[in-house]
């Protein structure tokens, strides 16, 4: 299910406002792969290039804006080591974990 925001909101204002229509591609194609896999995504560049249908050129500018925005965090082991991208949700309020009652 993919969530109102980002087809209401995160569309008209990657691909309009900021006129990055492949930063909104690679974000919707990560959130999608990110939600089937339950985990954060690893993946090259080049593949995601290929899953979506772009240069890898164009998906590494595409996430340099989405990481710029808040929108999509990396996480590499080491120098050369391929990311994990973990799609960001800053529109939602936090999940808060609720206390026990007491008995």
């Amino acid at each position: 299910m993919i969530d109102d925001y980002i087809t209401d909101v995160l569309l008209r204002d990657l691909v309009g406002h900021d006129r990055r229509p492949v930063s909104f591609l690679v974000y919707l194609w990560l959130a999608a792969e990110q939600t089937r896999r339950g985990a954060a995504v690893q993946i090259s560049y080049q593949e995601l290039a290929e899953n979506i249908g772009v240069s890898k050129s164009s998906v590494q500018a595409a996430v340099s804006w989405l990481r710029r925005r808040k929108l999509l965090s990396t996480n590499k082991e080491n120098a050369t080591a391929v990311p994990h991208y973990t799609t960001l949700t800053p529109w939602k309020a936090p999940t808060r974990l609720k206390s026990p009652r007491p008995r």
